[in-house]
């Protein structure tokens, strides 16, 4: 439902030094950003189940506004992927790796090693357990 799957977004997508935005906030960044005009109000709606037939340029400003892409809002259950992969970047944003991620983004493959082998160190001196790598992921 479509009103769920806002729902979901508000909740779980938001800065981590603060609550969720307000349906206001959301309202006035979309128009800010050069989106379509649409109201405080109209967010409520949707994102309650009042009303359930957005425009496409509605849902692909959500869609911006919140980083997911515009299919996630389409009939039937976002595939699995999709869900998990919503679920990693509100794990990632909490937690800071996404901070980590984009400096290392762009270094050559022997400086990825390097910042792999820094990571499992500071795991084991934490007392954590060790990352298995997925197949394909080195």
């Amino acid at each position: 439902m479509l009103a769920d799957k806002i729902d979901d977004l508000f909740r779980s997508t938001h800065p981590q030094d603060r609550g969720p935005y307000s349906v206001e906030e959301v309202a006035a960044s979309l128009v800010k950003r050069g989106g379509p005009t649409i109201s405080g109000t109209y967010i409520w709606q949707l994102r309650t189940g009042k009303r359930d037939n957005p425009t496409k340029k509605h849902l692909e400003a959500l869609a911006e506004f919140f980083d997911v892409p515009a299919a996630y809002f389409f009939d039937g259950s976002p595939p699995e992927t999709l869900d998990a992969e919503l679920d990693n970047l509100v794990a990632m944003r909490g937690s800071g790796s996404a901070d980590i991620a984009l400096r290392v983004s762009g270094l050559e493959a022997s400086s990825m090693a390097v910042v792999r082998g820094l990571v499992d160190e500071l795991r084991r001196a934490h007392g954590l357990p060790p990352v298995v790598d997925e197949p394909g992921s080195v």
